[in-house]
Parts: C-alpha cells; sequence; structure tokens
C-alpha cells in the first residue's frame, strides 16, 4: 500500500492537481490572510471536497508553508538568473524582466501565483523558522545584485534599505499590475525597469526639504479617545492582516481584558474602521496641506513622502498598510474603504503631472510612477520588521531618496 501510494505521488496527474491547489490557495491566502482564507474555498475551486485536500496536504499549515515555499523558489531561481549579469543596472533589469515573465505565466495560469510574507509569522514556529531562513538567504542573494564590490559595514544598511525597496516594490507590482492585461506587460515592463533604474525625479533637481516640510511638521490629527487601542490594533493589522489581529492579541498586547476592550470599543469591525479612518485622516490632511501651498512637483512629492514616513515612525503612528485593506471580508464595503488609498494615488499623479511641467519630474509614465511612489510608501510601513535598527536611522535619505532618484543612484 505504501509503494504504491508513493508511486501515485509521482504521476504527472498527482503533481498537476497539487500544483493547482498552490495556485489557488496562493491567491487566497494574499486576498484574505492566511487565517481568513478557508481550505473548503480552495477545494471548491480546484474540483475537490475540503476531506480529498488532505491527500495532498495534510493541514492547511503545510498548504501554506508549501505555498510560501513556492514564492522563495521563484524569487531565488530568478535570483540566480540575475546574478549571471555583470553589472548591478544589468542584474537589477534582468531581475525585473524575470520576474514580468514570470506574472505573464501566473496571469495565463501556466505557473503558480507568487504568494505575498505579509503573514507568514502566523504559521507554527517550525514551519516560519524555515521560511524566514530561506527568506533571509533569498533577501541577501538580492542584495548582493545591487552591490558594486564587497558589501562591507560601511555599506550595508544603505544595500539593505534599497533591498527592501526593491522586494516590496516587486512584490506590489503583483497587485497593481492585475488592471492590465497580459499583453500589455512588456510595455509596463519597460517603464517600471525604467523608473527603477533611473527614478522620477529630473537629475539636476537636488533632494532637500522645503518650506512645505515646515508646514507640514505643524499639521496635528487630534488623538482619537481610543489611541491606545488603534496603535494596537494597527501594529497587529500591519504583522498579521485582519484576520490575525484577534482581539485576544490586541487585549494582551496593551495588558487588559476582554471586558475593558469591549467596554471602550462595541467589536473588532468597529475597531478596523476607527483604524481605516485614522489612516484616512492622515492621508487626507497631509495631502490637502500639500495642496495648500506652493511649489515644484517633486517638493510636493518629496514633503508628502517624508511626512507620511515620519508620522509612521512617530508616536502618533502607525498607519495601516494597504493589504489589511484588501482583506474586508464585505466586499460591498471594499470600494469605500479603500477610497484614501485611491486618492494617495491621485493626488500622486496630479503631483507628477506638475513636476513634468515645471521640469522637477521626469517625463515617464505617470500611472506607472504613481503607483511605485504608494509602492514605495506602503513598503516603508514594514521597515522596522523586515529591517531592525531602520527606524534609527535618516529613512529620507536611505529609502526615499532612491525611489526618486534610482535604486543605484550615489
Amino acid at each position: 500500500m505504501e509503494s504504491s501510494t508513493t508511486t501515485e505521488r509521482n504521476t504527472g496527474r498527482y503533481m498537476k492537481k497539487r500544483e493547482a491547489i498552490i495556485n489557488v490557495a496562493s491567491k487566497l491566502f494574499d486576498e484574505h490572510g492566511i487565517k481568513g482564507a478557508m481550505l473548503s474555498e480552495v477545494a471548491r475551486q480546484v474540483g475537490l471536497s475540503t476531506n480529498s485536500i488532505t491527500y495532498y496536504f495534510k493541514k492547511k499549515e503545510d498548504l501554506v508553508f508549501e505555498c510560501l515555499m513556492h514564492t522563495v523558489q521563484t524569487f531565488d531561481m530568478i535570483t540566480a538568473l540575475a546574478e549571471s549579469e555583470t553589472t548591478p543596472e544589468k542584474r537589477v533589469r534582468r531581475f525585473i524582466d524575470e520576474f514580468f515573465k514570470k506574472l505573464s505565466e501566473c496571469a495565463n495560469g501556466s505557473y503558480p501565483a507568487i504568494m505575498t510574507f505579509r503573514d507568514a509569522a502566523e504559521l507554527d514556529s517550525s514551519y516560519t523558522k524555515i521560511v524566514f531562513d530561506r527568506y533571509k538567504n533569498m533577501f541577501r542573494r538580492v542584495r548582493g545584485l545591487l552591490a558594486d564590490g564587497a558589501i562591507t559595514s560601511e555599506n550595508r544598511m544603505m544595500l539593505t534599505l534599497r533591498t527592501h525597496l526593491f522586494l516590496t516594490q516587486i512584490q506590489w507590482c503583483r497587485i497593481w499590475m492585475g488592471s492590465y492585461s497580459v499583453e500589455s506587460h512588456d510595455r509596463i515592463r519597460f517603464y517600471v525597469v525604467d523608473i527603477m533604474l533611473n527614478g522620477i525625479a529630473s537629475p539636476h533637481m537636488p533632494w532637500e526639504r522645503n518650506v512645505i516640510d515646515t508646514k507640514l511638521a505643524q499639521f496635528h490629527i487630534p488623538e482619537s479617545p481610543n489611541q491606545g487601542f488603534l496603535v494596537a490594533a494597527i501594529h497587529l493589522i500591519n504583522e498579521a492582516g485582519y484576520s490575525g489581529a484577534s482581539i485576544d492579541r490586541i487585549s494582551a498586547s496593551l495588558s487588559v481584558t476582554k471586558g475593558s476592550f469591549y467596554h471602550h470599543i462595541p467589536s473588532k469591525e468597529d475597531l478596523f474602521a476607527e483604524c481605516i479612518e485614522r489612516t484616512r485622516a492622515v492621508l487626507d490632511g497631509y495631502q490637502a496641506a500639500v495642496h495648500r501651498h506652493e511649489g515644484s512637483g517633486l517638493e510636493k512629492l518629496g514633503a508628502l513622502s517624508r511626512a507620511l514616513l515620519k508620522y509612521h515612525f512617530s508616536e502618533q503612528g502607525p498607519l495601516l498598510r494597504a493589504s489589511a485593506w484588501s482583506q474586508i471580508s464585505d466586499y460591498s464595503l471594499f470600494h469605500e474603504k479603500i477610497r484614501p488609498l485611491r486618492e494617495l494615488y491621485q493626488n500622486m499623479q496630479d503631483f507628477l503631472a506638475a513636476g513634468m511641467m515645471d521640469g522637477s519630474i521626469r517625463a515617464t509614465h505617470q500611472s506607472v510612477a504613481a503607483m511605485m511612489v504608494v509602492g514605495m510608501i506602503n513598503g516603508s510601513l514594514t521597515l522596522d520588521k523586515w529591517v531592525p535598527g531602520s527606524e534609527n536611522i535618516n529613512v529620507d535619505v536611505l529609502y526615499v531618496k532612491p525611489m526618486y532618484y534610482g535604486l543605484l543612484s550615489a
């Protein structure tokens, strides 16, 4: 019996079904989070009963682990191809080229979906150790792609921050590229490569604080009566997703009882709504303040980027990551909930257009550039998690500036 089972599991039919399960599961875990995605839905989409899934994966954690490992292996494979190139610029270009090929294969169903690492920490430690060890090794290899020579104590943090920027932009592409047809991937890839390598600022324009920065520093958003709960909830949602941020965990992080939680806030849904409202108020307030003041497109973009990062890492922060909003279970509410993101993206386009007209911004694809600036801001919200110590350094120069002047800029 054992020999028969082993033989069957080596057949193409078995492997094809297993790959189909990983493909569907990766998409659902991305969309709903690890805890929010149901095995029953995975089974339904691949034409199996829920119990039949256990023939391929004994439990849900095994399936999550395989989805994450598939993604790591994909990045390892892409990195290996990029490592064959002779300069950092060629390596970055090759990495993006190969990644977009995989995106096209994922879109047409010939390659299993690539998954985010957003809430990988929610797995049992026996899984997370393997996943994070592999991720760290992959991250170091990608960091090596950006290095022009040896990595030393002097350039390690700079390269680490740029690697985080690079990988978060690559993963962010998976989200917004969904609005483009597979046929347009090559065209969009050209602009992504251009913006990643050359940035969006005109090369002669300086990167420096201006009067808009001063005005934004004076902007104040009143604290909520539930500020402590909001801060704890946003930290957990950013780390574990909406499903993983339970009332128990939020209460424990504040050293209060569940009864105390419910005394202040009626439900988790109400708390999440407050978290979104808080982030919306910050985004709306800063953007309105930028619009009120004179300045070049680059000055406005730079000041807004710096202000949002400063707020996130301040005592008033953090801000809610975009990925958390994608896990709203009631999709009738989704369109309204993501309004702050849509408006941020639209304002970025306005500032880019103004900058192209006044000469402070290079001529490039406005829509792609706006998405990448939003992706840079969104990626910065996990810097303290993936790059320990980054909250204590000049993130403006080491992380934000390379988005505007190019990943490999001085």
